[in-house]
C-alpha cells in the first residue's frame, strides 16, 4: 500500500509539472507576439497530428491497413476518453480556509495527442456557485473548498471538470528547500518584503522562491508576470530533480508533497495518465483570456474577460472534451 501511495504522489506531481509547464515536451503558446505583455489572442483551432500514409503497391494492402487503423482508433477512443483537471495553488495560513491564488484548467485528449492549459486570473469576477453572488473567482475556494471552486469554474467555462489537485503554496517553500534551492533568470528588477531580486541570474532558497513567485503589484504584467515566475521556479525544481536525483532527495520531496498535496484523482486514473495519456502530455498548448480590470463601486479591483475571448476559450476546451 505504501508503495502505491508513493507511486500515486510522485506520478501525479510529475504529470502536473508536465501539464503546468511543459517540462518534458513542447509548449505551444497562444499570444499576441508582444514581448513582456500579457497574451491577448487565443486560437480556437485544434491541432491534430497527421499520420504518414503507408506506401504499398497493393490496393488490398492499403485497404486492410486503413481498416485496421480505423478499428484501432475506434477502440482507443472508447478506452481513453479525454479528461479535464482543475489544478489549484492554495494560499492557506494556520486554520484559515485559504484562497486559490493559482487556478489552472487542463484538458488531456489522447485522441488528438495534445493537452490544453488555461490559467484563470485570480481577480476574474464571476458567479460563485453555491453563494449566489458575483465575486473574485479565487474566493470560491475560501467559501466552499475545492468543490465550490470546481463548480464555479465549470459554470464560468461551461465545461465539466473531472478531477482536482491542489498544493498549499506554503509547501512550495519546502519543495524548493528539498532540492537545495534553485537558480532562475529574472527579467525585471524588484523588491518584495525586504527581499531584493535583481535582474539576471538569481539563486533562491525556499522562502525567496515563494516571494519571487508571488510578487505581482510591481510587475507591469500583473498576474501574467507572476505566472511566468511561477513557471520558472517549478521548471527549475523539475530540472534539479532530473539532473541530480538521489534517494534522500526523492524521500524529502515525497515528504513535502505528502503534507501539501490533496487530490481526488484515483490511483487507476493516475496509472492511465502515466501510460495511455502520456504522449498527450508532451504537447501542451497554453490558452489565455483577454480582458481588463479596475476598481469598482465597492472599492475592490476586479478583472473581466472580453465576451469574444471567453467564448473562444470555451469553444476550444469543449471541443477537446467531445
Amino acid at each position: 500500500m505504501m508503495r502505491e501511495w508513493k507511486w500515486l504522489i510522485l506520478t501525479a506531481v510529475s504529470i502536473g509539472l508536465l501539464v503546468f509547464f511543459g517540462s518534458s515536451g513542447n509548449v505551444l503558446h497562444q499570444s499576441n507576439g508582444k514581448t513582456n505583455q500579457p497574451p491577448t489572442e487565443i486560437s480556437d483551432q485544434t491541432h491534430v497530428k497527421a499520420t504518414e500514409p503507408v506506401q504499398s503497391d497493393s490496393s488490398s494492402a492499403k485497404q486492410a491497413t486503413s481498416k485496421n487503423a480505423k478499428q484501432a482508433t475506434s477502440k482507443n477512443a472508447k478506452q481513453t476518453k479525454p479528461l479535464s483537471f482543475l489544478l489549484l495553488g492554495v494560499d492557506q495560513r494556520g486554520d484559515e480556509a485559504g484562497r486559490s491564488d493559482t487556478m489552472i484548467v487542463v484538458t488531456v485528449n489522447p485522441n488528438t495527442g495534445e493537452s490544453k492549459m488555461l490559467s484563470i486570473p485570480r481577480d476574474l469576477k464571476t458567479e460563485i456557485i453555491g453563494v449566489g453572488s458575483n465575486d473574485k473567482i479565487n474566493h470560491a475556494y475560501a467559501f466552499g473548498g475545492p468543490e465550490m471552486a470546481r463548480e464555479s469554474v465549470e459554470h464560468l467555462l461551461d465545461l465539466r471538470i473531472d478531477y482536482f489537485a491542489e498544493i498549499n503554496l506554503e509547501g512550495f517553500t519546502d519543495l524548493v528547500d528539498a532540492v537545495d534551492g534553485v537558480t532562475v533568470k529574472n527579467d525585471i528588477n524588484f523588491s518584495y518584503y525586504e527581499m531584493k531580486f535583481p535582474k539576471g541570474q538569481v539563486s533562491l532558497n525556499g522562502k525567496e522562491a515563494l516571494a519571487y513567485a508571488r510578487m505581482r503589484y510591481d510587475d507591469p504584467r500583473g498576474d501574467f508576470g507572476r505566472q511566468i515566475r511561477q513557471r520558472q521556479v517549478v521548471q527549475a525544481v523539475t530540472d534539479k530533480l532530473t539532473a541530480d536525483f538521489s534517494l534522500t532527495r526523492f524521500n524529502d520531496v515525497l515528504t513535502v508533497l505528502g503534507k501539501n498535496v490533496k487530490t481526488d484523482i484515483p490511483f487507476p486514473v493516475v496509472r492511465k495518465l502515466a501510460t495511455e495519456y502520456r504522449d498527450s502530455l508532451k504537447e501542451v498548448e497554453t490558452l489565455s483570456l483577454d480582458g481588463s480590470g479596475g476598481i469598482e463601486a465597492d472599492g475592490i479591483y476586479y478583472w473581466h474577460p472580453t465576451d469574444t475571448s471567453l467564448k473562444q476559450v470555451r469553444t476550444t476546451l469543449q471541443q477537446e472534451l467531445n
